[in-house]
C-alpha cells in the first residue's frame, strides 16, 4: 500500500510539473495570457484520464500536456490550441462527448477536439481503411481551421518520440505513415525542424541498422567537420563584423535520414555525398523594412571571400517558397576543397521556416509577406477541398493524390501579362492550364512557351513564359495522365474521366436492355454475370462500359451463351469464383484465411529455409536476407514480404496499416536470390572481361545476364546474378569497385 502511495506521490509530481513548464512556456509567448483557461483544460483531461496509463508505464494525462508544450514551444500557438491539444483524446477514448466540450470550453476548441477525433464506423464508404477515413475526416476539418492539422502533428511528434513501447509491427504502421503523410505535412505547412526530426524517427525505426550506422559516421567526422566549420566561418565573421552586422551563425549537420535518401536516390556511398556540413547565418535588420536588400547585401559579404557554385544559388525573397519560407541560399568552396552551402535569412524569416505558417500569425500586421504566405495556404486548402469534393476510388488513390500536393520543389513561370505562378518542379503544360482552371486544362490543346508553339507534355522551366491555348471541341482523354504531375491536374482528370465512364456505362446498360429485350431474354443478374464471363470482364460496370464505348458489339454469341442448356466447366469455374470472392468481401478488414497459420502479431515472422515458400515474395522491391522486411496479409490470408522502404509496402502502411507484420530473415547462405547490381564507368577494352573474371572465377557467382550499353566513352550496365543475401551484394560491389574504369556500383533491386 505504501508503494503504490508513493507512486501515486511520484506520480502527481510529475504531472504537475509537466504543466507549469507548459504554463511557464505559454506566459513567455505573444498570446493573450489565458491562464484560467488552460488550467480549466488540464483538470478537466487530468479527471477524464484518471487511473489510465501509457503503454511505457507513465499516466496517460503526461501525453496530452506533451502534445500540448510542442503546439506551444515548438509551433508558437496560442490558448486555443493548448486547451484543443490538452482535450483532443477526451472525446475518443472516454464517456465524454464533443458536445459536453463545446458546452464547458465552447464551439471553437469543440471543433478542433472533433478534428482529431478518430472516426468510429465508416462514413466514406466500405473500401476504404479507417486509416484514410481519419486521415479524411483530419483534412475536412483542417480546412475550416489550420490548428486542427498543426496539433495534430504535435499529437504524431510526441507518438514519435514515445514509438519504443509499441510492438514492431504498429512501429513500422505509424513509422510509416509518419513518413509518408505527416512529414510532408509539416514540410508544406512549414515546420521544416519538427519534419525533419519526423522523418529522422521514423528512419531509426524502419531501418535501425543503417540509421546507427550513419550516425556513427557523422561522429567519427564530428571533430573533422568542426575544424573544416572553424575555418571556414572565421572569414564570413570577419567581414561581417566589419560592416557591423548583428547576426548568429552557426553549423548545419545533414540528419541521417536526409544522408540516407540521398544515398539511396542518388546510388552513392556515404563519401560521396558532399553537403553534409551548412552553414546558417541569422541576422537581425538594422530596418525590417530593408531586410531583402539587407539580406542581399550580407550574400555579397560573404561569398567575397570563396569562390561560388555558380549552378547552386537560390534566391527565396521577393517570392517565397509555398510553405513561406525565405532565404537566400549560396554553395562556396572551403579552403580545404569542401562546397558548403551558406543559408542566409533575417530574424523573422528563421522564425518562419521553424514555425511555419503559425509564425506568420505573429507578424501579420501589415506586413506584405504575410499576405503573401496566406494566400499560398488558401490556395493549398482550396486544392485540398476540391481533392475531397472528389473523392477518389480508392484509398491509395486519394492518399497518392493528396502526397502529390505535399512535396514538390518550385520553379517560377510567367503568364503572358508577366505574373509570376509557382509551379512544381516537372509540371508540364497540362499542369499549367490546370492550375489556371479547370475549364481552361478541360480544353487544353497547347501553349506557346517563349512564344514559341509546345505540346502539353512539354516541361516546363524556371522563367518560361506560358500562353495556354485551348478549343472547345478539345476533349480529356485518358494519356494525359501519363504525363500530368500535379494533385489538381491528376485528380481532375480523373473526375472527369471516371464522369465519361459513368455515362458510358449507363447508354451500354440501355444497349444490352434493348439487345436483351429483342431477342426475349430477361436482363437478370444472372445473364449480365454469364455475358461477363465470356467476355472476360470482372464486373458488370466493365460490361456495360464496354458496350457504351463500343468496344464490344453484342450478336449471336452472346444470345448463344445465354440460351445454353448446360453451363461449361469455365461457367462453373466462374461462379465458384464469385462465390469465393463475396465470401472474402463479407470478411472483416482483418480477416486471415483459415487456411493460413494463425499468426502472433506480438511476434516477427521469422523467414528461414523450411518457410520461406509459404510467403510471397514482392515482386516490386526483390528483397533478399539482409534487407530491412515486414509481411503484409490480405483478406485472402496471404502474406507477401516487402522492403521496408519500397513504394509499394510504403502506401500499405499508410492506408491499409493493420495489415502490417514485422518480419525478419534467418536464413544461413542456403537459398539464392536474385538481385540486379548497376555499375557506370569509363569505356575500356577488356572491362567486360574483368568483371566476368571477378563474379565468376574470384567470387563463384553465377550471372544469369550482363548487359553494357557504351556511348562517348561512358558505358553504364547491369549484371542479373543469384546471392545469398545482402552482404553477398556488399561483397561482390566492393570487388567490382576495384576495377579502376567502374566509377559507380550500387545494387537496384
Amino acid at each position: 500500500m505504501d508503494e503504490l502511495k508513493i507512486r501515486e506521490q511520484e506520480d502527481e509530481r510529475m504531472v504537475n510539473e509537466a504543466f507549469q513548464h507548459l504554463l511557464e512556456t505559454y506566459l513567455k509567448s505573444h498570446h493573450r495570457k489565458k491562464v484560467d483557461l488552460i488550467t480549466k483544460a488540464f483538470n478537466f483531461a487530468c479527471k477524464a484520464h484518471e487511473g489510465v496509463r501509457r503503454l511505457s508505464g507513465e499516466p496517460y494525462i503526461m501525453h496530452p500536456i506533451a502534445v500540448a508544450q510542442i503546439a506551444s514551444e515548438e509551433i508558437g500557438l496560442g490558448s486555443t490550441s493548448i486547451c484543443s491539444a490538452l482535450l483532443h483524446d477526451v472525446v475518443e477514448d472516454t464517456d465524454y462527448t464533443v458536445t459536453d466540450i463545446e458546452n464547458i470550453f465552447g464551439p471553437k476548441i469543440a471543433q478542433i477536439v472533433d478534428g482529431l477525433t478518430k472516426i468510429s464506423g465508416g462514413i466514406f464508404g466500405d473500401k476504404t481503411s479507417s486509416q484514410v477515413e481519419n486521415f479524411k475526416k483530419l483534412l475536412l476539418t483542417m480546412s475550416d481551421d489550420i490548428r486542427v492539422i498543426l496539433i495534430k502533428i504535435s499529437d504524431r511528434l510526441h507518438n514519435m518520440r514515445t514509438l519504443g513501447s509499441q510492438l514492431p509491427h504498429k512501429q513500422y504502421k505509424i513509422a510509416g505513415e509518419t513518413l509518408s503523410i505527416y512529414a510532408p505535412l509539416a514540410y508544406r505547412l512549414g515546420l521544416n525542424k519538427i519534419k525533419e526530426e519526423l522523418e529522422n524517427l521514423s528512419f531509426s525505426y524502419e531501418h535501425p541498422e543503417e540509421c546507427a550506422l550513419i550516425q556513427q559516421r557523422l561522429d567519427e567526422m564530428h571533430s573533422n567537420l568542426t575544424s573544416i566549420y572553424d575555418d571556414f566561418v572565421g572569414p564570413i565573421s570577419a567581414e561581417l563584423d566589419k560592416h557591423g552586422i548583428k547576426y548568429t551563425i552557426k553549423a548545419r549537420i545533414k540528419r541521417p535520414y536526409s544522408i540516407w535518401k540521398k544515398m539511396q536516390t542518388k546510388h552513392v556511398s556515404f563519401e560521396d555525398v558532399f553537403d553534409i556540413l551548412a552553414v546558417r547565418i541569422v541576422f537581425t535588420p538594422k530596418d525590417p523594412k530593408d531586410e531583402i536588400a539587407e539580406c542581399m547585401q550580407i550574400y555579397a559579404y560573404v561569398s567575397a571571400p570563396y569562390t561560388e557554385h555558380p549552378e547552386r544559388f537560390r534566391n527565396w525573397l521577393r517570392t517565397p517558397k509555398s510553405n513561406g519560407y525565405q532565404a537566400v541560399h549560396t554553395t562556396l568552396m572551403s579552403k580545404a576543397g569542401k562546397w558548403i552551402e551558406v543559408q542566409i535569412r533575417s530574424e523573422r524569416m528563421d522564425e518562419i521556416a521553424e514555425q511555419g505558417f503559425a509564425a506568420h500569425w505573429k507578424y501579420k500586421d501589415g506586413e506584405k509577406t504575410s499576405e503573401e504566405s496566406e494566400s499560398e495556404l488558401d490556395k493549398w486548402l482550396q486544392t485540398i477541398k476540391e481533392i475531397l469534393d472528389d473523392p477518389q476510388p480508392s484509398g491509395m488513390d486519394f492518399l497518392d493524390t493528396i502526397k502529390l500536393n505535399l512535396y514538390s520543389n518550385e520553379l517560377f513561370v510567367l503568364t503572358p501579362k508577366g505574373d509570376v505562378k509557382k509551379m512544381p518542379v516537372g509540371s508540364t503544360v497540362l499542369d499549367f492550364a490546370f492550375t489556371i482552371h479547370t475549364v481552361v486544362g478541360t480544353h487544353c490543346i497547347g501553349a506557346k512557351v517563349n512564344h514559341k508553339l509546345a505540346s502539353l507534355n512539354y516541361v516546363l522551366r524556371g522563367g518560361d513564359q506560358v500562353e495556354i491555348l485551348t478549343s472547345k471541341d478539345a476533349q480529356v482523354k485518358r494519356e494525359w495522365l501519363s504525363f500530368v504531375t500535379t494533385a489538381k491536374a491528376q485528380n481532375k482528370i480523373q473526375a472527369l474521366l471516371r464522369r465519361e465512364e459513368r455515362e458510358k456505362q449507363k447508354e451500354g446498360e440501355q444497349m444490352l436492355a434493348d439487345f436483351l429485350h429483342q431477342y426475349e431474354t430477361e436482363p437478370s443478374s444472372m445473364n449480365v454475370d454469364k455475358l461477363c464471363s465470356l467476355h472476360q470482364l470482372k464486373n458488370r460496370e466493365q460490361l456495360y462500359a464496354a458496350i457504351g464505348l463500343g468496344t464490344i458489339t453484342l450478336g449471336d454469341t452472346d444470345i448463344n451463351h445465354l440460351r445454353a442448356k448446360k453451363e461449361s466447366k469455365q461457367w462453373s469455374r466462374y461462379l465458384k469464383r464469385i462465390f469465393r470472392r463475396n465470401e472474402e468481401k463479407s470478411e472483416p478488414d482483418n480477416a486471415v484465411s483459415t487456411a493460413q497459420p494463425k499468426i502472433d502479431r506480438k511476434k516477427p515472422l521469422i523467414l528461414n529455409e523450411e518457410n520461406i515458400g509459404h510467403y510471397i515474395i514482392g515482386e516490386c522491391c526483390h528483397p533478399i536476407p539482409g534487407d530491412d522486411v515486414l509481411g503484409y496479409f490480405d483478406a485472402a490470408g496471404r502474406i507477401t514480404i516487402h522492403k521496408r522502404q519500397c513504394p509499394e509496402a510504403n502506401r500499405l502502411k499508410t492506408a491499409d496499416g493493420n495489415h502490417i507484420l514485422a518480419a525478419q530473415w534467418d536464413t544461413h547462405k542456403r537459398l539464392f536470390f536474385p538481385a540486379t547490381i548497376r555499375i557506370e564507368g569509363i569505356d575500356h577494352v577488356g572491362v567486360v572481361l574483368n568483371i566476368a573474371t571477378i563474379l565468376s572465377q574470384q567470387l563463384n557467382v553465377n550471372i544469369h545476364r550482363l548487359t553494357i550499353e557504351a556511348r562517348d566513352g561512358i558505358f553504364q550496365g547491369e549484371i542479373n546474378l543469384q546471392v545469398h543475401d545482402v552482404e553477398d551484394v556488399r561483397t561482390i560491389c566492393r570487388n567490382l569497385k576495384k576495377i579502376k574504369e567502374i566509377k559507380v556500383v550500387s545494387r537496384i533491386s
